[in-house]
């Protein structure tokens, strides 16, 4: 359970919490073989559910878990001499693992329809937005800065070697650290930002309306601000821990009829993010995903030109217009090439 196979990228999930998870799964899947049957309302039911909200778990997550446990189970069970593999109880008693395993998947659905654990919209331990608000407003944010052409960013904020930091002062720590960067966060951000908690210990920042140099500068001054200010001291070895963050901001710009693609927006930022982190933590790491098109105007700037020298450029077939809703627009490589290989 300590590598559980879906623990990576920027939804990974510590190893203590995932043998936790499993070890409550295993004790689960017993008490269903024992009692032949599973109490929605139950307490190991109520803890799964806990547990499984601790970390915002989806329920294919959870699935894997449970067949994990499952396999496990029976692995061990089929070396077992009285029921194993090689004897005739065998196949009934592998059958009532797997039969326990769905006994537990269909309690904990039950409960989560029924007795919902908390707010979908907002993240107890941070009191921030949750996930699945962010993964509907991209979309939304990206359509509007497409209808003005306007830019967005979206910055991700991750709390660095919050694992390590749990391990050397405690597993309350860590909670305390994300709580209070939610205040800090939520306050220091715009009204109209979505300061989101992404994972475990990443916060996601939508920034409309933002240019990348605006959106760098902020996220060097929160680097900054958070290593100023969220510092604390372990009473219990009156040891002082500084707290780092590493972050990663995106920045693309719409125009109409070239839209901002949301789903590589926010792979772009989270290969950032590893990046920052794998170069030393503590740092930002900055992506900007210019249009494929550029406007005229854009055009005349890049190459020192004006408006007839466009359009003589085009008359030679060095450029190429291109349609783009009610504009006429140049292909950006194009421009570009030409302002590499013109001489100075």
């Amino acid at each position: 359970m300590a590598t559980f196979p879906l623990s990576v990228g920027s939804r990974r999930l510590d190893a203590d919490y995932c043998v936790k998870l499993g070890k409550l799964c295993v004790r689960l899947l017993a008490d269903a073989i024992l009692e032949g049957h599973l109490d929605s309302r139950g307490p190991g039911i109520s803890e799964l559910s806990a547990i499984v909200a601790e970390r915002e778990l989806s329920p294919d997550q959870l699935f894997m878990f449970v067949h994990i446990a499952m396999s496990t189970g029976i692995d061990e069970l089929s070396l077992d001499p009285r029921v194993g593999a090689t004897t005739e109880p065998w196949p009934q008693a592998a059958q009532i693992v797997r039969r326990a395993a769905f006994d537990l998947l269909a309690a904990w659905t039950t409960r989560s329809v029924y007795m919902p654990q908390r707010s979908s919209i907002e993240d107890a331990l941070t009191t921030l937005h949750t996930r699945p608000v962010l993964d509907a407003v991209l979309p939304k944010e990206c359509q509007r800065a497409e209808r003005f052409e306007h830019w967005v960013s979206l910055m991700l904020i991750d709390v660095d070697n919050l694992s390590g930091i749990n391990r050397a002062h405690g597993y309350g720590v860590g909670d305390r650290i994300l709580e209070r960067m939610g205040i800090l966060l939520r306050a220091y951000f715009r009204q109209h930002d979505w300061v989101v908690r992404y994972a475990e210990d990443t916060i996601a920042v939508l920034l409309p309306e933002t240019t990348p140099a605006d959106a760098l500068s902020l996220a060097d001054r929160t680097r900054v601000m958070v290593e100023d200010r969220l510092t604390f001291r372990d009473y219990r070895t009156d040891q002082r821990a500084e707290v780092t963050v590493s972050i990663a901001v995106t920045s693309a710009r719409a125009l109409e009829g070239e839209p901002i693609d949301h789903e590589r927006l926010s792979a772009e930022v989270e290969a950032a993010l590893e990046r920052a982190k794998g170069g030393g933590r503590n740092r930002v790491e900055n992506v900007v995903l210019m249009p494929r098109l550029m406007s005229i105007e854009e055009a005349t700037g890049h190459l020192g030109t004006t408006l007839e020298g466009i359009e003589a450029l085009v008359a030679e077939g060095k450029l190429e217009p291109v349609k783009a809703g009610r504009h006429v627009r140049l292909e950006r490589a194009a421009v570009e090439a030409m302002v590499r290989t013109r001489p100075d």
